[in-house]
């Protein structure tokens, strides 16, 4: 448990946090550079070592915040780490240093009117996850019913806003160089979205739209908020026992349980999607709970993205071609989504067609493996062979967090690495649109 000082809290002040980061810019910097020399010698090189992921996992979870996801959003990627150094960056999903409990006491009297002790039956001294914007404690409401409270690090408001003015300075810089590298609106898009999760009264409205959106998935599950107990520093949801994806994979589940959870994936991020226009845009391990009565129970709302009607009945109709292997407007309906280009219409199809046939992979053959799947390699070769044309060919802002949900999702599959019929989990999912 971390101390009853500040120190526990994240640090402050914007020019304090650059610091820190380019101090660890440096460190990881270094390593890349071996790796390069390693490979350019004909040795198998590793992006990090375990010195390297160590110092990543405890200065981006001193950090917290919009740092703190980074580490989150790198710790997913198999093609980046070694086993061993994802095992590592994996203590970012929920376990980064835990904010004193003196400090939990005094945002829940301030936001609640009472300290723990009172508002609860019964609460955790020790909190249950502790991630990038908060930490969470097991409690017992007044009538008995056992919840997770939510309590959001003091000082993170401002955390927050700091790393994002950081960044936000490098995207101006490089936009003003060149129209070409102008990311502006991209950024603009991730740091609302970014900063509206600092709300929780948002988060807990956005929690019981999303129950609604998923209810016609029976085996996916997204618990009761109870608003008695919550407030803008404070979420209290119904408790779910269960391993989150990262804890139940190592217990080695079989193929038959593995391609189980994989399908409760995909439904519960294409279900609402094209059901309600919503999707859980925060897709790291952490947040999936393999429960014991075989449902999938869903965590952490902040993030849920809502779309335009536009942006997903073009994407809906996209699909469908693509489930029914049927041939498609790929440019027509591309910009029925929202994108624009500075491409000729033939160089502009080729991409995105070659985008689409390495993403549909699963849709087209059955079975389908995802221990051996290449999606994000491949998408990753495709945009660095073809990068100055790619940066001619822009995708609206909205789409920002639609990739972030799904790029997350192939990287789970991977993760879960089942084998089977995966083509017929998403027929179903075409299915549901009718």
């Amino acid at each position: 448990m971390a101390s009853d000082s500040d120190d526990s809290l994240p640090p402050q002040g914007r020019f304090t946090r650059m610091r820190k980061l380019a101090g660890l810019s440096m460190q990881v910097g270094s390593e890349v550079l071996k790796s390069s020399a390693k490979r350019l010698a004909g040795g198998t090189p590793e992006l990090l070592s375990m010195g390297a992921a160590e110092k990543l996992v405890a200065t981006l979870g001193e950090l917290k915040g919009a740092a703190m996801k980074l580490g989150q959003a790198i710790s997913m990627d198999p093609d980046l780490l070694t086993p061993e150094v994802r095992q590592v960056l994996a203590r970012l999903q929920n376990q980064a240093p835990a904010m004193s409990y003196e400090q939990v006491a005094r945002v829940v009297r301030e936001e609640l009117g009472a300290p723990p002790e009172e508002a609860f039956r019964e609460f955790s001294r020790e909190p249950l996850a502790a991630a990038s914007l908060g930490q969470v404690h097991r409690a017992v409401l007044p009538d008995g019913r056992p919840v997770a409270v939510k309590v959001q690090y003091p000082g993170i408001a401002e955390s927050m806003a700091q790393d994002l003015q950081n960044v936000g300075m490098v995207v101006k810089t490089v936009s003003m160089a060149s129209k070409l590298m102008d990311g502006s609106a991209y950024f603009q898009e991730f740091r609302d979205e970014l900063l509206l999760e600092l709300d929780y009264r948002r988060e807990a409205a956005l929690a019981k739209g999303f129950a609604r959106a998923v209810a016609p998935l029976k085996d996916v599950y997204v618990p009761e908020v109870f608003s008695s107990h919550s407030a803008g520093r404070v979420l209290t949801l119904e408790l779910l026992e269960g391993l989150t994806l990262k804890d139940w994979v190592p217990t080695g589940p079989s193929n038959e349980e593995r391609f189980r959870v994989s399908r409760q994936l995909i439904r519960a991020t294409y279900g609402p999607f094209f059901g309600t226009g919503e999707i859980h845009a925060d897709p790291h391990p952490g947040n999936f709970m393999v429960m014991p009565d075989g449902r999938l129970g869903l965590l952490d709302f902040g993030s849920i993205k809502r779309f335009s009607l536009r942006f997903v009945d073009a994407n809906q109709r996209m699909f469908q071609h693509a489930t029914r292997m049927e041939a498609m407007d790929v440019l027509g309906l591309s910009r029925d989504v929202g994108f624009t280009t500075e491409l000729p219409d033939a160089e502009a199809e080729a991409l995105i067609r070659e985008i689409l046939h390495i993403a549909g992979r699963p849709m087209r053959t059955t079975p389908y493996d995802y221990a051996t799947c290449e999606i994000s390699r491949d998408l990753r070769n495709h945009f660095a062979r073809n990068a100055p044309r790619f940066l001619k060919l822009k995708p609206p802002a909205e789409a920002v967090m639609f990739f972030r949900s799904t790029g997350g999702l192939v990287q789970n599959l991977r993760l879960l690495g089942a084998r089977g019929d995966f083509r017929g989990v998403f027929l179903e999912v075409a299915a549901l649109l009718g």
